[in-house]
């Protein structure tokens, strides 16, 4: 399979990108903000929803770029951000529009009740693979609902 590359430019697109990173890990190493160019990345290994049948024994994950750009702050909370060797759990994207928009806060909620806030000038948001995959035995699991 070839990489997979997603760019999101409005929520239908980012619920998309969303569902593509639901389950990915990463270390508080991954993340990273320039401020100046209004850049907000992290590197995560995401399992890939893609391929997953169900009747399978084995399954994958792939490491991914995860790119947010035209954001204006972050901020963050539930995790020790000076901890790079801590691994996070992405459960999903959502993005809350302020006033009128486009313009609103893009919020990456993860596992244990942390999250990641970035207030965005607007929706732009990328997801590449950038290498292989592996194999993986472990299939995350969701409450019915969920």
């Amino acid at each position: 399979m070839n990489g997979l590359k997603l760019l999101a430019l409005d929520e239908e697109d980012l619920a998309v990108v969303s569902a593509h990173v639901q389950d990915a890990v990463f270390k508080v190493s991954g993340l990273e903000y320039d401020a100046r160019r209004k850049l907000f990345s992290l590197v995560v290994n995401r399992f890939v929803w893609e391929t997953a049948d169900g009747k399978r024994c084995s399954f994958e994950r792939r490491r991914a770029l995860l790119l947010f750009k035209r954001v204006n702050a972050v901020r963050s909370v539930g995790f020790d951000r000076r901890d790079d060797e801590a691994v996070l759990d992405l459960l999903t994207l959502k993005f809350t529009v302020r006033g009128e928009g486009p313009e609103g806060t893009l919020e990456l909620v993860l596992a244990g009740d942390a999250s990641i806030a970035l207030d965005v000038e607007c929706i732009e948001t990328q997801l590449a693979d950038t290498g292989g995959a592996w194999e993986t035995a472990f299939k995350p699991k969701h409450p019915e609902g969920a």
